[in-house]
């Protein structure tokens, strides 16, 4: 039996400890108990075994979130199998390299990928298996195929009364060993299969362990995908070795399907992205809040706390009213509206994490959490910032310990250069820390601008005040020679709502231009903006793709 003080340990304990409870859901569809999902993993163990998959060998995934999802990552991962999940939205050539570049052996695949396939793109897989239903797709090798064919009586034979509790036995894993190769979709353009060892993924379940507190009987709604590592650890890996429900999408998530989720899982904890939580503001919150009336209450502090209760009741409400806390990390929050959650009271906090420590780095509980800050260090996490004053002159945000990867598959040159020789991984984002240990991210090293008198400028400063703009959904700044130009996707409710043709909007933009640059220093000013016919290019995480653009 699996020892309770290693990561496999975890799932093992969890499983039978839970037999009779609800372990996964996929909403509006079928539902597992932990006593379910333990039989399915078996009968992949023996299917594996009589296939000739050894521990450490690599077992590629991709497909939407659903029950059969994570079934599949456990069972590769309580094997010993290294798991290879890829984003069910990166395109067919990158899920060919993906599956090359990582050496896998298995693949699994769901059916709303697999058509954009090519099986011949794939020359090494040994077995294509449909995650819908575990059936066999593609057979390359005589012993998968008879080894398909006769694991439901090998099966039967081994528990001719059934699997129990008793009968898990899994992997025994070790800290150093590798668990996962997480390709990454950063806004680089570059993907890299970042090496997560066991015990990264173990310290971050003893992190979530000790500050969220999520236990049998709560329930988790899984909106990101779970081929990345803010999805995979904190709405469906923690909660599962915490014998929580956790419900799955399996659809694409758009506002209305989300809530509509909401009211019905009523989840005890949601993590998002800044983009969702931002879209409900801007569009539920902050038109009621310019309204002449309530501009003049809010300014009275009796009447303003009222008025903040109830819209704070209104949100959590809207999120299924039993939301402890919100988590919201994976890219930039906007400044403003951080500011106007932390006078709310809402429950929310802002979190920072990166692929590379699977992936949590810093975490503060809401109630302690400092607007603009992404919290303290994690548990057994160490931060510094390569700077001369790092409370006052950003520098570079590097970090230490457990969570930290152990480099980048096959990909000597940029391991060294992300990790130095005292395991230092160097994240390459931009911060200072106060003096009561606050991380305040200011951007990407790589992102930096240079202004004609030399100062740095951090475009990602000046995008944050000018999404708070009228009429702008989003935005990027870029340099062109010595002069910033704001590229703008504008708000399309808003352009539509005020009836503008496209002459309208190209004034409207002039109007922000000139109200931007009356906000920020001289040399930071733009010089012009360029209208975006469409949204930008993004990331799962839903960062612009910063590269497409410059």
């Amino acid at each position: 039996m699996s020892n309770k003080q290693t990561f496999i340990g975890l799932y093992a304990n969890s499983l039978r400890e839970n037999w009779v409870h609800s372990a996964l859901t996929d909403y509006k569809g079928v539902s597992y108990t932990y006593g379910d999902v333990a039989c399915k993993i078996a009968k992949l163990h023996l299917f594996y075994k009589m296939s000739g998959i050894k521990p450490g060998d690599h077992i590629a995934l991709c497909g939407r979130n659903s029950s059969h999802w994570g079934i599949s990552f456990l069972s590769i991962i309580t094997y010993g199998a290294v798991a290879v999940p890829i984003l069910h939205d990166f395109k067919a050539d990158n899920v060919h390299h993906i599956v090359n570049d990582s050496d896998s052996r298995m693949f699994f695949v769901s059916d709303s990928n697999r058509s954009q396939l090519n099986f011949d793109e794939m020359p090494n897989i040994e077995a294509i298996i449909r995650i819908e239903d575990f059936s066999l797709l593609l057979n390359r090798d005589e012993k998968v195929g008879k080894a398909f064919a006769d694991c439901d009586a090998e099966y039967e034979k081994m528990y001719p009364n059934g699997f129990t509790a008793n009968d898990i036995n899994y992997y025994e894993d070790s800290p150093e060993e590798l668990a996962i190769i997480n390709y990454t979709s950063g806004t680089s353009g570059f993907s890299k299969g970042v090496l997560i060892p066991y015990r990264a993924l173990y310290n971050n379940m003893l992190f979530a362990k000790e500050v969220l507190c999520m236990k049998p009987g709560m329930t988790m709604l899984s909106i990101l995908p779970m081929a990345h590592m803010y999805g995979m650890a904190f709405e469906f890996l923690y909660q599962f070795s915490r014998g929580v429900q956790i419900f799955f999408l399996t659809r694409t998530p758009s506002p209305r399907i989300i809530f509509d989720a909401f009211g019905k899982v009523k989840p005890s904890l949601v993590v998002a992205v800044p983009l969702v939580i931002e879209k409900i503001i801007r569009k539920s919150v902050l038109p009621k809040l310019q309204e002449p009336l309530m501009k003049f209450a809010i300014n009275i502090p009796i009447v303003k706390n009222i008025i903040y209760g109830k819209i704070r009741k209104r949100m959590i409400k809207s999120f299924g009213g039993n939301v402890f806390e919100i988590i919201i990390g994976g890219a930039a929050f906007s400044p403003d509206i951080d500011a106007l959650l932390h006078n709310m009271k809402f429950p929310y906090t802002v979190g920072y994490g990166a692929t590379e420590c699977a992936p949590i780095i810093c975490y503060s509980d809401w109630r302690e959490a400092k607007v603009g800050s992404c919290g303290r260090p994690a548990l057994n996490m160490e931060v510094k910032i390569l700077s001369n004053d790092p409370e006052k002159n950003p520098g570079e945000i590097i970090v230490r310990g457990p969570n930290v990867m152990l480099g980048y598959y096959k990909n000597e040159e940029a391991t060294a250069q992300a990790l130095d020789s005292e395991g230092w991984y160097h994240t390459g984002d931009l911060g200072v820390i106060d003096s009561d240990g606050f991380v305040f991210i200011k951007g990407r090293c790589k992102n930096m601008l240079l202004a004609a008198n030399g100062q740095n400028i951090y475009p990602e400063e000046i995008e944050a005040r000018l999404n708070e703009l009228p009429f702008v959904g989003e935005s990027l700044v870029i340099q062109e020679g010595e002069k910033f130009v704001g590229l703008v996707y504008p708000d399309p409710d808003a352009v539509k709502a005020e009836g503008l043709d496209e002459a309208g909007v190209v004034a409207k933009m002039e109007e922000v231009r000139k109200m931007l640059n009356q906000q920020i220093p001289s040399y930071e000013h733009l010089s012009s903006i360029r209208i975006m016919n469409e949204e930008f290019e993004k990331t799962p995480k839903k960062s612009i793709k910063r590269y497409l653009y410059q």
